[in-house]
């Protein structure tokens, strides 16, 4: 008997008109019935013209981007993957990342830029997490975890090349539907964390998250300093009033930063909190100053946290602070812990996360969620993945379901721009493949599709706004991060944004941000700390 196909895909495009949408039929495989249950560019950049004739890889088993540091050994200095260069697509057809649905790159960035009045570290700069940290207007899946939808243009950064805007949307699952969670808040309480910006935001996230929670949920509490301790046992968060006076007694002290203690402390409460058809997640909060401790390497930790992950807890990480906060750390400790990495500095950046958004950082609905879009030759004589350079996979492993990628959760949406060079022929541009596995039974499933010709045949002002906004936020990012894009200077990109902003605070906040970015030029840069004995 054929099996009937739980998935649905379709590819829409937004046209002078309004919006049209194109569906079709999508083809999905899933694999393995007995697998075991799982719980819970050059300098030039965007205008750049240099060419590689094939991307090699060195993964063996694993993203480019899980290449480890050992901090606690060393002093190496993480540098960041170039941009991506334009790749002729006759030697090499096809471009496969992870999918990220991290923002603290963004948040991080605006923050420096508006409050601090310099400019953010180049290295920081992240153009995946600036254009996802954006909402879109997306086609909803009908009975599929995600639904993929593509729109496109003529590039603003090359009139002669072509803009195309691929996008996920996972499904929402509602409050109620939601798994009970089991949580750790694991809260760094060094006296690095003693600033106005830093515990008494971190406190207030919980509370906002704490009421968020329903009854059958449970919350624990661990801190570390110098020591890791337990402030909460697992209570349920029908006490709420338990829970909120904990949250409220949090206060830094002197001492070290052992954060291997207390990420071990996390694990054993989390992992006694493991059952199935329930969510079992270690929240860390932290500035990102520290040291993991003497007994425990960098690459034993992150080496732990994901093998956690196969006894069903996964870890988030919530960065705060400037100065000695650790981006790239926090970013692999949540990579390694099947979650997402944020930064929150603000009342409106913990109702975003926290309020509005709980049930997406909670519920995961795919993971290791891997895109591979194979163009056609005929079609697209060259093209470049604008971003997404620390979440390359190699080609050959799109199948290779032992390599880790990224996961998606409820209402998550994840976007990727492609700048391409079409031929004169005609046909589909190629087709897109996204392959991951369900959360709770480990099952493979694999989705793809073509991209209709039609779907990109426009002039960039003919589109919504969500493609000219979301290039902006590419043009934005990938000039402060020091990359060549045409002859646009900010202010002009500030321009293109403003057209698109359609009054929401998010976008508005956007365009005076680049304003302001205008105007530091001549300032400081903002430096991430990369560099530290410990973590």
């Amino acid at each position: 008997m054929k099996k009937k196909t739980p998935f649905h895909i379709s590819a829409g495009f937004i046209a002078s008109v309004g919006i049209v949408g194109l569906t079709a039929v999508g083809v999905v495989t899933l694999f393995g019935d007995n697998l075991k249950a799982l719980f819970g560019s050059s300098a030039d950049a965007l205008a750049g013209d240099t060419l590689v004739e094939r991307r090699t890889s060195k993964s063996q088993g694993r993203l480019e981007k899980k290449k480890l540091m050992n901090f606690a050994a060393s002093r190496e200095v993480y540098i960041a993957p170039a941009p991506s260069p334009v790749t002729r697509t006759a030697l090499d057809s096809r471009s496969t990342f992870a999918v990220d649905v991290d923002t603290a790159s963004y948040t991080w960035a605006r923050r420096t830029i508006l409050e601090s009045n310099a400019l953010p570290a180049a290295d920081g700069i992240r153009v995946e997490e600036w254009i996802n940290a954006f909402d879109y207007s997306l086609e909803e899946p009908k009975g599929a975890p995600f639904a993929i939808s593509v729109v496109g243009a003529a590039s603003p950064f090359d009139e002669a090349k072509t803009l195309v805007k691929v996008s996920l949307q996972g499904r929402h699952v509602d409050e109620e539907q939601r798994k009970p969670a089991h949580l750790v808040f694991l809260v760094d309480v060094s006296g690095s964390m003693s600033g106005a910006d830093r515990l008494p935001l971190a406190r207030r996230a919980l509370e906002v998250l704490t009421r968020q929670l329903r009854p059958t949920d449970t919350v624990a509490i661990a801190t570390y300093a110098g020591r890791a301790e337990i402030v909460l046992q697992p209570t349920s968060a029908a006490k709420q009033d338990q829970i909120l006076s904990a949250v409220r007694s949090l206060e830094t002290g002197g001492g070290g930063t052992n954060q291997g203690s207390g990420m071990e402390l996390a694990y054993r409460l989390a992992v006694g909190q493991v059952q199935k058809g329930t969510t079992s997640r270690v929240i860390v909060l932290t500035d990102g100053d520290t040291n993991i401790g003497p007994n425990l390497s960098t690459e034993q930790m992150l080496a732990s946290v994901h093998s956690h992950v196969e006894e069903g807890v996964t870890l988030t990480t919530v960065g705060f602070g400037l100065g000695n906060y650790k981006a790239d750390a926090l970013e692999q400790l949540a990579d390694k812990g099947n979650g997402q990495a944020l930064y929150v500095d603000s009342d409106q950046a913990i109702d975003k996360a926290f309020r509005q958004g709980l049930t997406g950082t909670l519920e995961v609905i795919a993971k290791d969620v891997k895109v591979q879009v194979s163009f056609d030759p005929k079609v697209v004589s060259t093209y470049r993945l604008i971003g997404y350079e620390n979440r390359a996979v190699a080609d050959e492993d799109f199948r290779n379901d032992q390599v880790d990628a990224g996961e998606l959760g409820s209402g998550h949406t994840v976007t990727a721009l492609y700048e391409v060079t079409l031929t004169s022929a005609s046909g589909a541009l190629g087709s897109i493949a996204v392959r991951g596995q369900l959360p709770d039974s480990n099952e493979v499933f694999e989705v793809s599709e073509s991209i209709p010709r039609s779907a990109v045949a426009h002039a960039l002002a003919e589109t919504g706004a969500d493609l000219r906004f979301a290039a902006a936020v590419a043009l934005g990012a990938d000039t402060l991060r020091g990359n060549r894009v045409g002859s646009w200077s900010l202010s002009a990109i500030s321009e293109l944004a403003e057209g698109a902003a359609e009054g929401k605070a998010e976008r508005v906040e956007f365009v005076s941000m680049l304003r302001r970015a205008e105007g530091l030029k001549t300032r400081p840069v903002a430096q991430l700390q990369y560099d530290n004995s410990g973590y």
